[in-house]
């Protein structure tokens, strides 16, 4: 059941890219059609390039409107065949490039750190950094979408994320720490947002009156096809996301506010060895493009303690590094797990506003660093990364992995 939130009827979304394997849709799609063709190979190591081929354009009325700051216009993903968006771009890059964050105990960023007190971990072998540079406070580049997802969030949720929200842009005045732009999640896998970035809050707190928000029953009456939907709308978000972002300087703060997907993980979930390599193909690409476009995810659980403990906490079943194909779930893509694994935090509180200033917080104070990775002579080769510091007290988070190639 979709109802509609806010002012004026909900914008109509523009062609979005679609995940492809063999031709198909993945996502719960996987589980409705057969395959035409052998699933689609796709390296983690696609190069920028293929980012590009997803940049987002606006129509001309919806880039009238965003131009003010105070419109949100429906992004829309250029659409191609697949050999196209994953074409290879001449040889793999070696270098890989992470933001660590330090914090102490309670939460909050530590600065001052030199290279010596960090210690990279390649599956548990030091390597040596071999840049390294320190970010704080006004010297960060740093943008955040704050991105609110009706898609997955009951109509009754969303209400009290939109106060929440509203808080949270208003607070110290309306003076937020970094810029800022709204985003909405919608049937589809449609996202309207803004295209200018502000740390005028009380801008901001006008701009989400005005935000047509298309709002949904998200209850068990769905079944499993429902949340299959669900599933592969987040997932062509989270393309569009990947691709706009590519196109920005600079590093990215993805404020996820939502419950997450369904996880579609069981014994009743049975996968094909065509669907498992299909889903391990995405799973290597959203590892590259948001360790190489700078982007950090924050799961914003809005539930808090409405939601069960065993249902909270169920994707850390899925938080380990996938090595191979037959190793896949669903589980892997939740966004609480992709959250933790591009170095943010998956957060759940029905305080939203807190936990927005929370997430903000950590780019107070961060590191950039570079390495070279171990030569290999197979493609998707998992490496799980640990970053150790030299001062008692702190714990660092960074991309848990990436997949190397020759």
């Amino acid at each position: 059941m979709r109802r509609s939130w806010g002012g004026g009827r909900v914008l109509r979304k523009g062609a979005m890219v679609r995940l492809r394997a063999g031709g198909l849709l993945l996502g719960w799609i996987l589980f409705l059609i057969k395959f035409s063709g052998e699933p689609m190979s796709v390296s983690p190591r696609l190069i920028l390039p293929l980012l590009a081929a997803l940049l987002l354009s606006v129509g001309p009325g919806a880039a009238q409107q965003a131009a003010s700051g105070t419109q949100a216009a429906p992004l829309k993903a250029q659409e191609g065949p697949a050999s196209t968006l994953h074409k290879r771009q001449g040889p793999p890059v070696r270098t890989i490039n992470l933001d660590v964050v330090v914090t102490r105990k309670d939460g909050k960023p530590v600065s001052g750190l030199q290279a010596k007190d960090l210690t990279l971990l390649d599956n548990k072998t030091p390597l040596p950094i071999t840049s390294f540079k320190a970010y704080e406070g006004e010297q960060a580049p740093v943008e955040v979408l704050l991105l609110i997802d009706s898609v997955n969030t009951d109509f009754n949720i969303l209400a009290q994320m939109r106060i929440e929200i509203d808080r949270y842009l208003l607070a110290n005045g309306g003076q937020l720490a970094r810029p800022l732009a709204l985003g909405v999640l919608d049937e589809q896998g449609g996202i309207k947002m803004q295209r200018t970035y502000t740390r005028d809050g009380k801008v901001l707190a006008k701009s989400l009156d005005t935000l047509d928000i298309g709002l949904r029953d998200v209850g068990r009456s769905a079944g499993i096809e429902g949340a299959g939907e669900r599933f592969d709308d987040s997932m062509k978000a989270l393309r569009l996301i990947a691709g706009y972002e590519s196109g920005r300087p600079g590093r990215k703060i993805v404020l996820w506010v939502s419950p997450g997907w369904h996880m579609l993980s069981g014994p009743e979930i049975d996968l094909s060895s065509q669907q498992e390599e299909a889903i391990f193909n995405e799973i290597t690409w959203f590892s590259m493009a948001f360790r190489d476009t700078e982007t950090t995810i924050y799961a914003i659980n809005p539930l808090g303690i409405a939601e069960s403990v065993g249902q909270e906490f169920y994707y850390e079943e899925f938080l380990d590094g996938v090595k191979k194909p037959g190793d896949v779930n669903f589980g892997n893509l939740a966004l609480q797990v992709l959250a933790i694994q591009s170095g943010g935090l998956a957060l759940s509180s029905s305080d939203i506003s807190g936990l927005l200033q929370q997430a903000v917080e950590d780019t107070q104070a961060y590191y950039r660093i570079s390495f070279e990775p171990p030569p290999t002579q197979r493609r998707d080769v998992y490496h799980k990364l640990e970053i150790k510091v030299d001062q008692p007290g702190v714990v660092a988070r960074t991309n848990t992995g990436y997949y190397d190639e020759p």
